[in-house]
């Protein structure tokens, strides 16, 4: 399991470092994509294709604009990137500008993928969020999700 947080930086090639214990669970090779508010999602090779297969479920999923359209936008745009002997990994230029990344990253373990936030970004993100956390678990909770 995925899980954490960890401070990192880009360094001038575009690289940084993915955590060992994260190294260990998802192998040498990674898929870096769009994420949804303003990160990037970072698969372990088994998990993107799990992704992708629940994205395209179903005969009809190439013929409804929505799921084109968000197909293009992440599938299209997902780089399948190794991660080298010293645990860095490359993020290609129009991730980096997609998720806002500057040289401070936080990666983020959630469950079975990694988020990668622009540190500020993720700071900002994290203190709004955590102001609507007890509404959020009373949704889930109603929703029988827990």
């Amino acid at each position: 399991m995925l899980i954490g947080e960890h401070l990192h930086t880009i360094d001038d090639k575009g690289r940084t470092s993915l955590p060992a214990k994260f190294r260990k669970e998802m192998g040498a090779n990674v898929v870096i994509a769009p994420g949804i508010d303003n990160c990037l999602s970072v698969y372990g090779i088994k998990e993107w294709e799990a992704f992708v297969s629940s994205l395209s479920r179903g005969d009809t999923s190439v013929l409804q604009s929505d799921n084109r359209n968000f197909n293009r936008l992440i599938i299209g745009r997902a780089v399948e990137v190794e991660v080298d002997a010293a645990g860095r990994m490359l993020v290609p230029e129009h991730l980096r500008e997609h998720a806002g990344l500057s040289a401070k990253v936080v990666i983020v373990g959630i469950i079975n993928r990694v988020e990668m936030w622009d540190a500020e970004a993720w700071k900002s993100y994290r203190t709004e969020f955590s102001k609507k956390t007890d509404a959020f678990a009373e949704k889930m909770v109603s929703g029988g999700i827990l």
